[in-house]
């Protein structure tokens, strides 16, 4: 029961019998907000579409309003409609629709805010993807709880997503990386290899690589020339990275469903070479200068004629160099042939997660898939700005065992894996953020995962006091779908039903808008609206969740009280963080 989409619905329905000659006005509709008010006063859903078709209509904004208000008056679902200021809806529910929301939780808990209609697709989301020359540390570490959380949401509503992850596996870094491993190599056999040298890597990640190299090629390379040992190593080394890569991922809670090479992008006859010539046939690539960018000039500009691509066809600011001086593709060629590759295996819809240092990459990855799909598919890239570490409020920086890196192990290992994703989807990504341990370790309400935690084991709690007071009601969940749901009309059960209500509108917009954060301060309110209610209840007896005077309202309450607890539970379930039943 999605309270806030059957008004719409209500307010559609009075248009068109209102206006029979207005022709489409979905597409306002749509745009329309249909919300709670910002004040709780005004009442409970206020809509804005009365301003947005009142143009189209020949006609003023109040004038829409109040012929929308007395059309809908009579309607048994709502006890008033109100025109306010330039033409809002003001509407108040009857009791009954608070009733509904709560048992469509109680008749279908797993599938609460679940869209029942709606465009389904299949989304690639890509995300991490960072390169395979080191465990993963903090700066990716948002992306990746970003990425997860999201992909998660896309699914829940239905859509049939893919986690991919990008391993640049083709560049000048894997070189290094094994001349840095073949390195730890000579020392597992007994070397004394003295101070890392500069350009290689020095983490001591790379020991235990070293020492199963040893194992598995006993002395053999020692004598081996280097490009005949390089070539045995790097993909020895690779997969060992990787295999870290999927290690620190999975302290994190995530896994992938793809992991895409990009030495299949390069070579003759390989994915580059295909998409260059496919955006020629289209006219899409040419010969040409560009012109001197103004202000701060790009890595990628260079004075000279070279291969160009018609960016600027599809809305990028400038077009795009695809081969450099030297004959290398460029590193947008190589995008253009993965999203190209993308498309061709059926996604038209596309996420990629990147870092604060991508924030200039939107427009010509977008300009490169409209390029390559024939517009036909599109894709948003979502930025994940920088994390700064923080203890009561100062910089802090952990010890560190990977070369200069602060690691994602070395995170979880201070908080856990529920405050690391809880935290980071706790702000919009693309904001910095602090993340402060002192804060997340706090058991207050200042420390969001713990107050949201809390209010899931609380609601535990609740039903162990009922069995502990009143052992003879049954509290089944067939008895708490039975139970008469119109007993709920104090203010607080109210505000807490009107919560609830809000859970199918929170979920709708975070996945259109590929915001997951919206779930995250959704679940911090629900949790605050049931805490209140608690509060209230230490406060006034009769509103104690457990009232054994009087056993049907207890019952109600309970089934209140499950619904709440079934909601943040799925929640957190998006979120990847866990729903304890208690709390130590």
């Amino acid at each position: 029961m999605d309270v806030f989409a059957s008004i719409s619905d209500k307010i559609k329905t009075a248009l068109g019998e209102l206006y029979p000659d207005a022709g489409d006005m979905d597409t306002l509709a749509a745009r329309a907000t249909v919300e709670p008010p910002r004040d709780a006063a005004h009442g409970d859903v206020s809509s804005n579409i009365a301003m947005l078709c009142a143009k189209p209509l020949k006609s003023n904004p109040r004038e829409v309003a109040t012929k929308i208000a007395d059309r809908l008056s009579e309607d048994p679902d709502i006890v008033s409609v109100e025109v306010a200021g330039p033409g809002f809806l003001n509407f108040r529910l009857a009791a009954n629709m608070w009733a509904a929301v709560l048992q469509s939780v109680l008749d279908r808990p797993r599938d609460f805010g679940r869209p029942v209609s709606g465009e389904r697709s299949r989304v690639n989301v890509e995300f991490v993807s960072t390169n395979p020359t080191g465990p993963l540390h903090v700066g990716h570490t948002r992306g990746a709880v970003f990425g997860d959380a999201l992909a998660a949401l896309l699914a829940f509503c239905g859509h049939d997503v893919t986690r991919e992850y990008y391993v640049n596996d083709a560049g000048a870094q894997i070189d290094v990386l094994a001349r840095s491993a073949f390195l730890r190599y000579r020392e597992a056999l007994g070397e004394d290899i003295g101070t890392i040298p500069q350009g290689l890597y020095p983490g001591d990640y790379l020991v235990p690589v070293g020492q199963a190299m040893a194992d598995r090629f006993a002395d053999t390379l020692l004598n081996m020339p280097q490009e005949e040992w390089l070539a045995l190593v790097k993909p020895f080394v690779l997969e060992q990275m990787m295999d870290l890569v999927r290690a620190d991922l999975k302290l994190l809670g995530i896994t992938h469903d793809t992991f895409f090479s990009e030495q299949t992008l390069h070579g003759e006859g390989g994915l580059i070479e295909k998409t260059l010539a496919d955006l020629r046939r289209k006219g899409l690539v040419y010969q040409g200068k560009l012109d001197p960018p103004k202000g701060k000039v790009p890595e990628d500009w260079e004075d000279r004629e070279q291969t160009l691509f018609r960016a600027t066809d599809f809305g990028d600011d400038t077009d795009r160099p695809l081969v450099k001086s030297n004959g290398d593709y460029t590193y947008f060629a190589a995008d253009i042939a993965y999203h190209r590759d993308k498309f061709l295996r059926g996604f038209n819809d596309q996420i990629i997660v990147l870092g604060a240092d991508h924030s200039g990459y939107t427009k010509r990855l977008q300009a490169a898939v409209r390029a390559v799909s024939d517009n036909k598919a599109s894709i948003d890239v979502k930025i994940c700005q920088i994390v700064r570490l923080m203890r009561d409020g100062k910089p802090f920086k952990m010890s560190k065992r990977a070369g200069d890196l602060i690691t994602v192990r070395d995170l979880v290992g201070e908080v856990g894996t529920d405050a690391v994703r809880f935290m980071l989807l706790f702000r919009r990504n693309e904001a910095a953020m602090d993340f402060d341990f002192a804060r997340v370790k706090e058991q207050t309400r200042d420390n969001p995962v713990f107050y949201v935690q809390y209010a899931h084991a609380r609601a535990h709690s609740v039903n162990r006091t009922a069995a502990r007071d009143m052992p003879e009601l049954d509290t089944s969940i067939d008895a708490l779908r039975a139970a008469d749901l119109s007993l709920l009309t104090s203010a607080a059960e109210v505000d807490l039903l009107r919560m609830l209500a809000q859970w199918p509108r929170q979920v709708a917009a975070a996945a259109r808008t590929h915001e997951p954060h919206r779930i995250a301060f959704y679940l911090y309110d629900l949790a605050a609206a049931f805490h209140g209610f608690w509060s209230r209840g230490k406060q006034d007896p009769s509103l104690r969740f457990v009232n054994q005077q009087q056993p049907e309202l207890t019952r109600a309450r309970l089934a209140m009280v499950w619904a709440t607890r079934q909601t943040l539970a799925l929640g957190l379930g998006l979120l990847g963080v866990s729903a304890p039943e208690e709390l130590s």
